[in-house]
């Protein structure tokens, strides 16, 4: 029998990578969070056809509308405008969810226990990610801390973060190297109908097809070329 991995799956491609890693060798756990976000239906569309895509059962989803309520990110706050791509930029985009990641693998962590699972996946990614503070593996490292002293003696969850150290450009081909269902993920910002193409998540992804010279498989409005 396979030991039991969670993998916080927001629906997106970097998780979906991550979950199709994760299968190779566990049973998965998927875990879904809503957080009052632009795209929250489409993204939770696109948890289920993925955990179904696995055969999932053991799926859960979680109402962080928390989150919307604190603000400060342009994915939450209707009134912050979602900014248009700019892969140049080194500061702190408003797309910023302040400590999302914290909330996300308390949660994980809370269910791997009592799952008693082994594994906590998070498809975070630093190099090539839009620089969010909580992507980085010194706070998966210190995280890991948390976990090991928060948890019952003989519960033992290790986090992986197996994509952090890779460019978009090979998330995709370890994608299609394990056949995961890119097709079903969704990464835009802003619209849940076609993706808009020009916020940060869509260039970021778009340019990683543009260089592997692959089209994106899912609907955008526009394509910009970012090469």
């Amino acid at each position: 029998m396979k030991e039991i991995a969670v993998v916080a799956l927001s629906g997106g491609m970097d998780s979906c990578v991550t979950a199709a890693i994760a299968n190779e060798q566990f049973e998965l756990a998927l875990l879904h969070v809503n957080y009052g976000q632009r795209t929250e239906s489409r993204e939770l569309r696109a948890f289920n056809e993925i955990a179904e895509y696995y055969n999932v059962d053991k799926r859960l989803v979680i109402d962080f509308s928390h989150l919307a309520k604190i603000g400060g990110s342009s994915l939450t706050d209707s009134k912050i405008e979602v900014s248009r791509a700019d892969l140049q930029n080194k500061e702190i985009p408003t797309s910023y969810v302040p400590f999302r990641n914290a909330n996300i693998l308390s949660s994980a962590t809370s269910w791997a226990e009592i799952l008693g699972a082994t594994r906590l996946f998070i498809g975070a990614v630093y190099e090539d990610s839009s620089g969010y503070p909580d992507c980085r593996p010194g706070f998966f490292e210190a995280f890991q801390r948390v976990v090991d002293l928060g948890t019952k003696p003989e519960t033992s969850i290790k986090i992986e973060t197996p994509i952090i150290h890779l460019s978009k450009s090979e998330i995709i081909k370890k994608g299609f190297e394990l056949n995961a269902p890119l097709h079903l993920t969704w990464s835009c910002y802003q619209s849940e109908d076609e993706a808009c193409g020009v916020c940060d998540s869509c260039a970021l992804r778009l340019r990683a097809f543009q260089q592997l010279g692959i089209e994106d498989p899912i609907p955008y409005k526009t394509r910009p070329n970012y090469l």
